[in-house]
């Protein structure tokens, strides 16, 4: 039997079949194990047993029991093709790939080929093609060369042999980097998170230090318009309130620095602004954002008749 790293594709391995039984002979030789055994020989019985079946040992084969003779062969496929196989050997001996022994060459690999056309000749079909073609180029090296015959052929009859295991070796190789590189669902895998979104849109909640930015904003505004005027002003925030609930009937949304007369001064921002929180207290408007630090919007918090 040759060596597994010799042998290649359809090296096969046999397996013995008989199985030794537990008084010492060859399976169904021997008379059978007794019904009943003392306690402590079970644990005995149990590491004798050839295999436990619903957790009782198994002390005998079934004699019924077929096994097919393809069930112990094992077949080990080192080598994807004649080329491969033929590079194997050039390199495992450090031959030189531009100058190869023919007949070293040639002979190791018939005999892989002898292995293999006794158990699959399908397989040995690609490979003795390429034994031919070895054959072949040892037997014009064998012939004596003639100086028009060397013009025909075009020098060494092995360079066409060598270009294709230098280029099969360079393919090679690049498979080995490419499989390298990491795959998808080989060596990772992507993850996949569902979200669930709604069909009815959720607004973010106004902070109250939100609202306090935007209104010292506003203030910070109506402070650089601001002329001063010493007289007397009497302001109703049950007005601006009203005039708030005016403004929005006929917008959707209204943003928050508009709903402020900034030519007004601060004592009119700042009623505005009173009257703001009180319609806010009282639900009839809404005070949203389409997201964090967006601009402020107030709306009706009621459909309007």
């Amino acid at each position: 039997m040759p060596q597994a790293d010799a042998a290649g594709a359809g090296a096969v391995i046999e397996l013995p079949q008989p199985l030794i039984g537990v008084d010492g002979g060859v399976d169904g030789g021997g008379p059978a194990a007794p019904a009943t055994a003392p306690t402590d020989a079970a644990p005995a019985a149990d590491a004798l047993g050839i295999a436990r079946l619903y957790g009782e040992p198994m002390l005998r084969m079934p004699t019924d029991l077929y096994i097919p003779p393809d069930a112990l062969e094992i077949f080990l496929e080192a080598f994807e093709g004649p080329l491969d196989l033929l590079l194997y050997l050039i390199r495992k001996q450090n031959f030189n790939i531009l100058d190869i022994p023919m007949a070293q060459v040639t002979l190791q690999y018939l005999k892989y080929v002898d292995q293999i056309r006794v158990r699959n000749l399908e397989l040995a079909a690609e490979y003795l093609l390429m034994a031919a073609m070895l054959i072949e180029i040892k037997s014009r090296m064998l012939l004596p060369s003639r100086k028009s015959d060397v013009e025909e052929d075009g020098g060494d009859p092995r360079a066409e042999l060598v270009r294709r295991l230098l280029d099969y070796e360079q393919i090679k190789l690049a498979a080995y980097d490419l499989n390298a590189i990491p795959q998808f669902e080989r060596d990772f895998v992507r993850t996949q998170i569902f979200i669930e979104q709604s069909l009815t849109p959720t607004w973010p909640e106004v902070e109250p230090v939100d609202l306090q930015q935007a209104w010292l904003d506003v203030l910070k505004r109506a402070k650089l318009t601001q002329h001063h005027r010493i007289s007397r002003q009497e302001l109703s925030v049950r007005e601006h309130m009203s005039s708030i609930l005016r403004r929005l009937q006929s917008s959707r949304f209204v943003e928050f620095s508009e709903l402020f007369d900034i030519a007004g001064g601060v004592p009119v921002v700042v009623v505005n602004f009173v009257a703001l929180l009180e319609l806010a207290k009282e639900t009839l408007i809404e005070i949203t954002q389409a997201e964090p630090f967006a601009p402020i919007y107030v709306r009706l918090a009621y459909s309007p008749a």
